[in-house]
């Protein structure tokens, strides 16, 4: 299925929707993706139409009604739908961000710590994050890593932050598993 290929302002539009989803569960209004993407709500009604004719997403119908991400758009988009995702705190200059979670963390050039990059992949918008901003990672579930460090640059669309790492630490010692 995931076959399709979107371009980018429809993967803009279903990943806002997703995100929307996730903190509402409920039918997701066109007027709310279209602020959340910074685009007119006719558009994303125009586009919504597409994405429902590729089954990627489905209307509600009625005053509580809206939009709903399909199983099928979270595999257009790669996005894993876990129905209880492990808890992965975000913090953005020093305070707790809400509605939002780490899905993934990539790290690059580790064995150059003064090059480590790494790239946090979340669950929730990165709209309000700006390159020079600190952020906080973690602590991760097993390992209770923590990173920190300040935003290089981000990719709005795949909910990726890229971090220049100021510091990583993990607890020393046997794991607690």
């Amino acid at each position: 299925m995931s076959s399709i290929e979107l371009t980018s302002s429809q993967k803009t539009i279903l990943t806002a929707l997703i995100n929307l989803y996730r903190q509402s569960e409920d039918a997701v209004k066109g007027e709310d993706i279209a602020e959340e993407v910074n685009r007119n709500p006719g558009t994303i009604r125009n586009q919504m139409q597409s994405l429902k004719a590729l089954q990627l997403v489905e209307g509600v119908p009625g005053p509580k009604g809206g939009y709903k991400p399909t199983a099928n758009a979270y595999e257009a988009l790669d996005v894993d739908q876990m129905d209880e995702p492990a808890a992965v705190p975000l913090f953005h200059e020093g305070e707790a961000v809400e509605g939002v979670n780490v899905d993934e963390i990539d790290l690059s050039s580790v064995h150059h710590p003064e090059l480590c990059r790494a790239e946090i992949h979340v669950q929730g918008s990165v709209r309000d994050f700006h390159e020079g901003d600190e952020v906080r990672v973690g602590p991760t579930p097993l390992s209770k890593l923590v990173i920190e460090g300040i935003v290089d640059g981000k990719d709005d669309t795949s909910n990726i932050l890229i971090l220049r790492i100021e510091d990583m630490r993990a607890p020393e010692g046997e794991p607690s598993h």
